[in-house]
Parts: C-alpha cells; structure tokens; sequence
C-alpha cells in the first residue's frame, strides 16, 4: 500500500482543489488528500467505492453516520447527498483516499454471468458500510493510478481494470448491495431511475408523479422507498441539488450569490439564501468568503465540481 500512497500524495499535489480533492483523466478515478482535519464538505455521490489508504474520515449519508479509517474500503450503494468531515490528518500522515464510481452497465453485465442471489429486502439494505478492503482491489487501484503516467494507455487498458474491480467487488463482502443495485426489478434500480431524472433536471420544476412512474411505483411506495433510502423526499433531495451547485459556482466560479441562485433554478433570491443558510449554517456570502480562506497544509487549488 506504500507504493499507492506515495501515488495519490505525488498526483494530488500537483492537481488536487482547496478541499482536497483531485479528478484524474481516468473516467470515475478521483482520489482525496488533507493534511489536516477538515470542515464539512457537502457533496452528492453517484454510487462509489471508496479506498481509505490513510487517517479517517466521518461520513453522513441518510440516516447513517459512520467513521471510517486506514484499511477500510467503503461502499456508497445510491445517489446519495453525503456530508463528509476528515477527523484524523496531519501534516506527516496526510488523510489519503482513492474513490471509484460504479459503472452500473458493468455491474449488471458481470451479475448476469455470476448469478444473482436473491436480494435481501430494502428495510435490511444499507445505503453506506465498510470493510475491510482486499488485496484484489488494492491491485486494481495501484494499477489505475499507474496509468496516469501513460495518457496514451489509459484508453485502452482503463476499461478492463475497471472491469475487473466490479468483478472483486461482486464477489467480495459488498457482493449483496451492489447485485441489488444491479437488479433492474430492486427497489435501489427503480429509484436510480427517478434520482437521474432529478439529477439531469435538478434547475426545472419535476413532478413526483412523473419520478414515481418512472421508478414504476405508486406515489405512496415511491415516497415511502425514497425516503427510506435517501432520507430525504424528493423535493429535498432536489433542493439539496441545486445549493450544493450553488456553492460550488460561487466557491469555484466566483459566481455572485443571486446569479448563482438563478443559475441553479430558484426563483427568490430571499428563498435562497434561508435554505442556503439552513444547510450550510451560514449565509451564502460568509460561506463563500469562509470556503476561499487559504488553509494550511492543503494542495494548491484546481477547480472541480463538489457534484460528483
């Protein structure tokens, strides 16, 4: 694992943004690296894997709150809205992570070949748990990072690496979320269905009657499963959308707080800045400023979206 940390330290110097954070010319490659324990980031995950190679981070994804540390590997099995707070990190043992976005054509495709046990029911589904992370993934990992060196390889060799980390991964301990994710008949891949449309639109008005066909559920089960998996409804979730955008044009596009609440679609100025505040306890402009503080120990600064 040395050799993998010494990658992720060398590459997020050079690329990573104020929080930390560094996206990579690999699809679905980004990695994290904070030399001291961090405020609260708010972002919203697509379904991911993420790799703790050191230090500890505490994560609020729903209704769960876990701290997960060196060693462990973590599975965000939904788009989920995630609050995510470094909690062990120095400057001689910077926090250092490597995350991968499931690509769920792969996942299907793979569980079609193994065979998909039955899955479990979503009351017993979590949404976010570790384990600890196995050699095959490591592996995986180290051998995507290698190909940063060699653009011209990445092409070509990145699909089956990828590939082959969804194989570890359905036939490793998060095996029974991920193939309920893959299942187009689960609750988790019904909902997927409705959550990319609140993604795509998340500026326009959606309907939860058009969310709820679209996850093939009545308006009841739709708002009962939604909320169960996401901990929020659906126009929470929406509302959650459009400030974690918002603050990530101001943080990063320099956008005004009033451009920036039209852009992601609110209509009130005045509304926006009392959910704004609700979320981020504190009113756009002092979040901003807060946001652009410079920070000790932090790689130098490269914008990328908070969205991921």
């Amino acid at each position: 694992m040395d050799s993998l940390k010494q990658a992720v330290l060398a590459y997020t110097s050079r690329h990573a943004n104020s929080h930390g954070m560094a996206i990579t010319p690999v699809p679905g490659l980004r990695m994290m690296c904070l030399e001291a324990p961090s405020g609260e980031l708010h972002s919203v995950y697509k379904p991911l894997i993420c790799l703790v190679l050191q230090g500890a981070k505490r994560l609020i994804v729903g209704n769960e709150e876990r701290v997960f540390s060196t060693g462990q590997s973590v599975l965000v099995s939904a788009d989920m809205p995630v609050i995510g707070r470094v909690v062990q990190a120095s400057r001689y043992e910077p926090y250092l992570a490597i995350a991968v976005e499931l690509e769920m054509a792969t996942l299907r495709e793979l569980t079609a070949h193994i065979g998909s046990p039955r899955p479990r029911r979503p009351s017993e589904m979590p949404t976010l748990f570790a384990v600890d992370t196995e050699a095959a993934l490591l592996n995986c990992a180290s051998r995507l990072m290698h190909l940063l060196d060699r653009p011209e390889a990445a092409p070509l060799l990145s699909p089956g690496i990828m590939r082959e980390l969804h194989y570890w991964l359905l036939s490793g301990p998060h095996s029974t979320a991920l193939r309920a994710l893959a299942d187009p008949d689960s609750h988790a891949s019904r909902l997927a269905a409705a959550i990319a449309i609140l993604r795509a639109e998340y500026r326009s008005r959606v309907s939860v009657e058009r969310l709820a066909a679209e996850a093939g559920m009545s308006l009841s089960s739709f708002h009962k499963h939604f909320k169960h998996m996401t901990s929020l409804t659906p126009g929470q979730y929406q509302k959650r959308l459009r400030l974690v955008e918002a603050r990530r044009l101001m943080l990063d596009e320099g956008a005004s707080a009033t451009s920036a609440a039209f852009e992601v679609g609110y209509e009130s100025v005045s509304q926006f800045t009392r959910d704004y505040g609700r979320l981020f306890q504190a009113p756009p402009k002092r979040d901003v400023l807060r946001g652009r503080k410079p920070a000790e120990h932090r790689p130098s600064p490269l914008a990328v979206p908070i969205m991921a």
